[in-house]
């Protein structure tokens, strides 16, 4: 039995169906979008699968072949973040290893009283303590010092106070020394090889450095002395002791 005359049925008894045609075609863009991005979906999708397909295959190992990819993903990561925390970091916040830590001690300030350093220099071929230079005066001659008139009357001065007087130089300078003694030292000056740097490393002298040093091995930094300079008073009590001196003056002040 045919229903095709009959409305909504055709020859292959199919069930009636509603179409509705729509006078303007905008109307159906709203299907239209949606129908291709069902189609964008899917073709991520396969392209999804293709690429996770031979992880999937049992002569590739199946799923448990793509945990190395996992683990090499997450090394090259880490090798990354490490890099470039080494790139972008300051010299000055950057971690120094086994620094060579400076021995050299702050420059004593002039006219302060300070105590001789440990150590020891070399007098005429003898190794003495430099603690044992006391009741002198010790000239820490620089490099290229040109202070040959200095050192002569700071020769005169010590002579005429009775204390102990000291050529003293380090590196270049002390070669130098047996000449400026015979020179400038008015017979009483000691050459003085300071050749472990103890005084210059502690005093670090700039131009001619002399210094007072007390019987209690306590020394007075003296520097910038104009060309007059007069040290005699300074000179007789150095027989005292330097930390007493200090003491009775700042209670007088």
């Amino acid at each position: 039995m045919s229903f095709a005359s009959e409305p909504g049925r055709d020859d292959g008894n199919l069930p009636p169906v509603n179409v509705v045609i729509p006078d303007d075609a905008r109307e159906l863009d709203r299907d239209v979008l949606a129908y291709r991005r069902e189609l964008r979906v899917r073709r991520r999708r396969q392209r999804l699968m293709r690429l996770v397909r031979p992880f999937r295959m049992p002569e590739f190992g199946g799923r448990a072949a793509i945990i190395p990819l996992i683990a090499a993903c997450l090394a090259i990561s880490l090798v990354g973040g490490a890099l470039l925390s080494v790139a972008t970091m300051s010299p000055a916040s950057a971690p120094t290893l086994n620094a060579p830590q400076s021995s050299a001690q702050p420059a004593v300030p002039p006219g302060h009283l300070t105590e001789l350093p440990t150590g020891t220099v070399q007098l005429a071929g003898r190794t003495v303590p430099v603690r044992s230079l006391v009741t002198s005066t010790i000239a820490l001659v620089p490099e290229n010092c040109g202070c040959g008139a200095a050192l002569g009357r700071l020769a005169g001065q010590a002579v005429g106070a009775h204390v102990n007087l000291y050529f003293a130089g380090t590196g270049q300078v002390i070669p130098q020394l047996p000449a400026l003694v015979t020179r400038y030292g008015d017979g009483a000056a000691v050459a003085t090889a300071d050749s472990n740097s103890v005084l210059s490393a502690a005093y670090r002298p700039a131009g001619l450095t002399v210094l007072l040093v007390f019987r209690d091995a306590t020394a007075e930094v003296l520097r910038g002395l104009p060309a007059n300079f007069q040290l005699s008073p300074s000179l007789r009590e150095l027989k005292l002791a330097g930390a007493s001196l200090s003491a009775s003056q700042s209670a007088a002040s």
